[in-house]
């Protein structure tokens, strides 16, 4: 049996996860509902809500998605049904229809997949499957929400007699608009429509000439709009069979509403049915946006959220692109109480309210965003005391107020609440107001309650370090920067960074000198000394990432080799086999030469072809009968090595190009000299190298040492002036 107040809602902005899954919702009902969830004191039925709104997001991914469930709200149609000789209008039965359409589509839906949606299943199990509804309103109401023709026998009569009468008025219509625009009395609209009858446009001055009821003039007054005599009959009597119409289908209506009354109660159920699937599919939809699931719900006091994400924030955060850190907080029997503590700004109180905001969502049957290995009980009570309350109203201080709070806290604390306090203690005197806070403390202690609470006070870290089931907890801060990291850590306190913040905020050095000498200088040591363990763990942190980093890189890069080595192997294994063949080959030809030579200087046939036997039977015996299998296996693999060599061949003729290309752009890019006298050159693409001896115009005399040669300067590129 769960009790929470509205201060807690109000405190933990459930109101705001309503709001959104209510916006989500299609239906007017379904959105009015959204808003109305509150925690769900029966265990049964919160764990019923909870699967189906899991088996719903199963929808999203699965290929058996759940049909429409949308509709259009009846709720005032009923209430005109439940009155006794009353009847509803032709819209009103046709939505009744698509209602009890949709609810039979569903139920014969979840009981196919029931495998798939099994509290979903049992849900619509409830509902009476009929159509018989649907039949009743089809034998008189078409699709598109008009009384049929064959609704009753003189509807048909009356319809006939209509459509004859419609075509009588159209054709007398007719001849007279073709007899008076002969005679050039009409305007050349020539016919409107004037309470929903055909009239001639008649121009004004022939109006008197123009035989018929004149049913009113344009704005100008140049035209009169006349029904011609010769129809007039016609439409009195068009008129009188469309009262006579209206009669019969009032008189249907009523039937139809007798006939339908008997299931108004099951018509109303099929609305809150369809109406609770939408809100189930909207909190499916939110748990989608927030990456919620169901943790496992255990019996054991023990509450663990593994990488829990403030819903709120998260999609706050995601809208503006920002990251959002999610945090791991475990209670259980042995550590039932944390302490966290810290600089403001750090994500202490955040971190409060995603413990308590996610409890109370699970406890209202909706998907929390954390890891799938998450797992909690569920409390009987959530106590929460965040922010300023003063009460205006009341005329109570905040402390006053937050006293009043702590007095209720301790008359309904129990081994099966959880209690939520931010900034603990403070509203008063520091000393007077940390001790009372530390009495209180020890009292939900000793009343085993399960809580966090974020504090300032010394005294309450030194409480949690003592206690043997409570523990300290900070919010991690950089050690240089002092930027929060927005990180818990359990089991530690954490240093408030007072006078470290202060300096960084450009407060001088002699100031912060003379504050520290007003406060006790245990109290300095303390705080400083859990800075520094603070610091220390905020470079553990650092240094433990980057070691998982290296790690990470380094199997990565040991994979990489393996799969070089392996593959290296394998064409090393292949270049072996064809440096065999190769050899092989070679010994053949030498032995085939040295048969030649023998048989050239003895002409003798018999010892050449005796030596080729010879030859060939050694060969033979090497040799290794291959199966047609192996044979193509062979082949594959010696095309695989012959194209591997030529695709070596091709990289170093490549490499070669583009070394040959790069040194020629190179030498291109380099300043051109101004060549001289004495100057030694060659030319482009030559190699002697010789010295000028002689410029003429654009021409050089180049001496090699054994001859001279005229050559174009353009030709020509600098080596390096003559040495003397």
């Amino acid at each position: 049996m769960i009790s929470i107040t509205d201060k807690t809602l109000q405190d933990l902005e459930f109101n705001t996860i309503l709001e959104t899954i209510s916006a989500i919702c299609n239906t007017e009902i379904g959105k009015q509902k959204a808003l109305e969830i509150t925690p769900l004191k029966d265990k049964e039925l919160l764990m019923s809500s909870l699967f189906q709104t899991s088996e719903y997001v199963s929808s999203f991914t699965n290929n058996n998605a759940i049909p429409n469930h949308g509709f259009e709200t009846i709720t005032n149609d009923l209430k005109m049904l439940a009155i006794e000789d009353s009847f509803l209008e032709v819209g009103s039965f046709r939505k009744i229809a698509t209602i009890s359409e949709t609810v039979n589509t569903l139920i014969l839906f979840l009981k196919k997949f029931n495998d798939y949606y099994p509290k979903l299943h049992e849900k619509s199990s409830t509902i009476e499957f009929t159509k018989v509804i649907i039949q009743k309103i089809d034998e008189v109401v078409d699709k598109y929400g008009v009384i049929k023709d064959n609704a009753s026998p003189d509807l048909i009569n009356i319809r006939r007699d209509m459509s004859l009468v419609r075509g009588k008025v159209n054709q007398s219509f007719g001849m007279a608009l073709s007899q008076y625009n002969s005679l050039g009395y009409l305007d050349d609209i020539k016919e409107s429509i004037v309470e929903n009858r055909r009239v001639l446009a008649v121009l004004a001055m022939y109006r008197k000439k123009v035989k018929g009821s004149i049913l009113g003039n344009s704005k100008t007054g140049s035209i009169a709009y006349i029904e011609p005599e010769t129809t007039l009959k016609y439409s009195r009597e068009l008129n009188n069979l469309e009262y006579e119409e209206r009669e019969e289908i009032t008189r249907i209506l009523k039937k139809l509403s007798t006939d339908v009354r008997p299931f108004l109660e099951l018509i109303k159920k099929y609305q809150d049915f369809l109406s609770d699937i939408d809100v189930i599919a909207a909190k499916a939809k939110y748990a989608n946006k927030i990456n919620g699931l169901l943790p496992n719900i255990i019996e054991e006091k023990r509450l663990f959220f593994r990488e829990a994400f403030h819903p709120i924030l998260y999609l706050n955060n995601k809208e503006k692109k920002e990251i959002t850190y999610p945090q791991t907080i475990e209670l259980t029997e042995k550590n039932r109480i944390i302490v966290i503590s810290g600089p403001n700004a750090g994500g202490k109180t955040i971190s409060l309210k995603t413990v308590g905001l996610l409890q109370l969502m699970l406890q209202s049957g909706m998907l929390i965003p954390v890891h799938e290995r998450s797992e909690t009980f569920l409390f009987d009570r959530i106590l929460t005391d965040i922010g300023d309350n003063q009460s205006i109203e009341n005329h109570l201080s905040t402390y006053s107020y937050r006293l009043k709070n702590m007095n209720y806290f301790l008359k309904k604390c129990n081994s099966k609440t959880m209690f939520l306090i931010d900034e603990f203690g403070t509203g008063s005197d520091p000393e007077l107001g940390g001790a009372l806070a530390e009495t209180f403390l020890e009292e939900f202690y000793h009343r085993e309650a399960f809580g966090i609470i974020t504090t300032h006070y010394s005294n309450l870290k030194i409480l949690a370090n003592e206690l043997p089931f409570a523990s300290n907890a900070n919010m991690l801060f950089d050690e240089k920067s002092l930027e929060p990291m927005y990180k818990l850590i359990l089991g530690q306190a954490g240093s408030s960074f007072t006078f470290e913040v202060a300096q960084k905020n450009g407060i001088p050095y002699g100031l912060i000198n003379r504050a520290k000498k007003k406060i006790e200088g245990g109290k300095v040591r303390f705080d400083k000394t859990i800075a520094t363990l603070q610091k220390e763990r905020s470079k553990m942190e650092k240094t433990s990432l980057n070691l998982k980093e290296e790690e990470t890189k380094a199997r990565e890069e040991g994979k990489k080799m393996e799969t070089i080595n392996i593959k290296i192997q394998e064409k090393l294994e292949r270049y072996q086999e064809l440096y065999d063949a190769n050899q092989r080959l070679i010994y053949v030809g030498q032995k085939i030469d040295d048969i030649a030579e023998v048989y050239f200087n003895n002409k003798d046939k018999k010892i050449l072809i005796g030596e080729f036997l010879k030859m060939i039977e050694i060969e033979n015996s090497k040799r290794k009968k291959l199966t047609v299998k192996e044979k193509k296996v062979k082949e594959v693999i010696k095309k695989q090595v012959v194209e591997e060599v030529k695709l070596i061949v091709e990289e170093i003729r490549f490499e070669k190009k583009e070394k040959k290309i790069k040194a020629k752009k190179e030498e291109e890019n380099k300043p051109k000299v101004a060549l001289k006298v004495g100057h030694r050159v060659r030319m482009i693409d030559g190699k002697a190298i010789g010295t000028i001896d002689k410029i003429e115009k654009n021409k050089a005399i180049v001496n090699y040492g054994v001859f001279t040669s005229k050559v174009s300067l353009d030709a020509l590129e600098y080596v390096d002036a003559l040495r003397k």
